[in-house]
């Protein structure tokens, strides 16, 4: 028999990556004055997204999640979300017209402060602080003072993701997100890329398929769904305190959801069945995202099924893969295998991001666009061998213009990372190298739908 939830029953269990306020004063006034607050999402709209959630698993369409790795106060501003915006729409236009099924889009942004860190303080010509764990929490600045953990920080995450979302709403529905803006914005970047020749083929087919439909008279001016579109947000639910001061009841149905975005996920290193992460997650009704990495057995990753989605429910579980290239192979088939016998109803993801996370031999912390995509290719790899569906793609990304991975059509080399690179923690994929992963996984999804091949599981170089 499973314990009473409440919101605050996380408070009872064991909890690691939490920082460590000096006063806790100070942090009970924040929590408190941060549930007065109004919500930043509604659970109308967390229902709608676990809907569509539950036609990507089914196979009906797929899911593009992405965002910064950790948002910053300093870098917050219109034209950055807009940016960012922009490249999303993008990259969903070429998927929706590849795959030929709808494209859940669903941001890591108005909300994704906090990080966990592998260790609890870093070491600086020989000075020791603690660890930047996010702007919600402290600053990135190595100065004792910047790396106390500060409650208020809380309020400033609170209203700058207000901001962002007030503004996303407003690009969503306001015209921006119209369907032929969005194809030539798409047009300029095949026209500038290196590899245009590669990508004309297909941006050539999305043009003349909206000839058509405006020459039957489907058009923005008729069809208002081709003008606005969904979008959603996401973080990790890590600072558990103000995910509490942010879950309130819904009126109309009596559950509790967490109002800061429409998913959270629970990390790799938070995933404990019985700690306080996944004890806050079980109680809210929100779609649950779940990193799964080389340490999560079948055995494990059933045991949290059970205290996460105890119903079965469609839509409710994203399994978010995080391997590496050279490990996706080697662990991901026996899990994939093992809740599809089960009968589980979940959505598979791929982040191919954070396995495939190097060092260069210029100092900076970078990922080969090559390792990327091939991790994205073992992924659908192994789905087609285990007659699953590959649901989606989950991304460390910016609209910027940065110099953060390496690789890629511009064939950015580790020299080039000191250029413009601008991350308060992982690297991202800037927005060519977004677009142009696109066109890939665009080419992938095609191949899926069509059953024309059979892709094999690579090793990585």
């Amino acid at each position: 028999m499973a314990e009473r939830w409440t919101p605050s029953s996380w408070r009872n269990k064991p909890i690691v990556q939490v920082p460590d306020y000096p006063d806790q004063a100070a942090l009970a006034a924040v929590e408190k004055q941060l549930a007065s607050f109004p919500p930043l999402v509604f659970a109308g709209e967390a229902r709608k997204l676990k809907k569509s959630l539950a036609k990507v698993a089914a196979g009906e369409a797929f899911l593009l999640q992405g965002g910064d790795c950790a948002e910053s106060f300093a870098e917050h501003s219109a034209d950055n979300i807009r940016d960012f915006f922009r490249v999303f729409l993008q990259m969903s236009v070429v998927l929706t017209f590849a795959g030929s099924v709808p494209v859940v889009k669903v941001g890591r942004i108005a909300g994704q402060f906090a990080k966990p860190r592998s260790a609890p303080t870093e070491t600086l010509d020989g000075v020791e602080l603690p660890s930047y764990r996010g702007d919600i929490v402290n600053d990135i600045a190595f100065t004792p003072d910047a790396r106390i953990p500060n409650p208020r920080r809380q309020i400033s995450a609170y209203r700058q993701s207000a901001a962002t979302l007030n503004l996303l709403r407003a690009f969503a529905t306001g015209g921006y997100a119209n369907l032929e803006n969005a194809h030539r914005w798409m047009l300029g970047f095949v026209k500038d890329s290196p590899q245009s020749a590669r990508y004309q083929q297909l941006a050539d087919r999305i043009t003349e398929a909206l000839d058509f439909m405006r020459a039957c008279g489907i058009d923005p001016e008729t069809h208002p769904e081709m003008r606005t579109t969904d979008v959603y947000t996401s973080h990790e639910a890590l600072l558990l305190g103000f995910e509490e001061a942010l879950t309130r009841v819904d009126s109309t149905t009596g559950d509790w959801y967490a109002t800061s975005g429409h998913m959270l996920w629970i990390g790799d290193r938070t995933r404990q069945t019985d700690h306080a992460h996944v004890e806050y997650c079980r109680g809210i009704k929100n779609p649950i995202g779940l990193k799964c990495g080389p340490s999560l057995s079948a055995d494990g990753l059933l045991a949290l099924l059970d205290i996460l989605n105890p119903t079965n429910e469609p839509g409710r579980i994203q399994l978010i893969a995080r391997y590496g290239a050279d490990k996706i192979g080697e662990h991901y088939p026996a899990l994939v295998r093992r809740v599809k016998q089960e009968g589980r109803a979940v959505l598979w993801t791929c982040d191919p991001m954070h396995g495939n996370t190097v060092k260069a031999g210029t100092g900076f912390k970078t990922r080969p666009f090559d390792l990327i995509l091939q991790e994205v290719k073992n992924f659908f790899a192994i789905h087609a061998a285990e007659g699953t569906h590959p649901g989606g793609i989950h991304l460390e990304m910016t609209g910027r213009n940065v110099t953060e991975c390496t690789g890629g059509a511009r064939a950015i080399s580790e020299n080039d990372l000191s250029d413009r690179y601008h991350t308060y923690c992982d690297p991202r994929l800037n927005a060519e190298q977004s677009i142009e992963l696109a066109f890939l996984v665009a080419d992938l999804l095609k191949k899926a739908r069509t059953g024309k091949t059979r892709p094999q599981v690579e090793a990585a170089e």
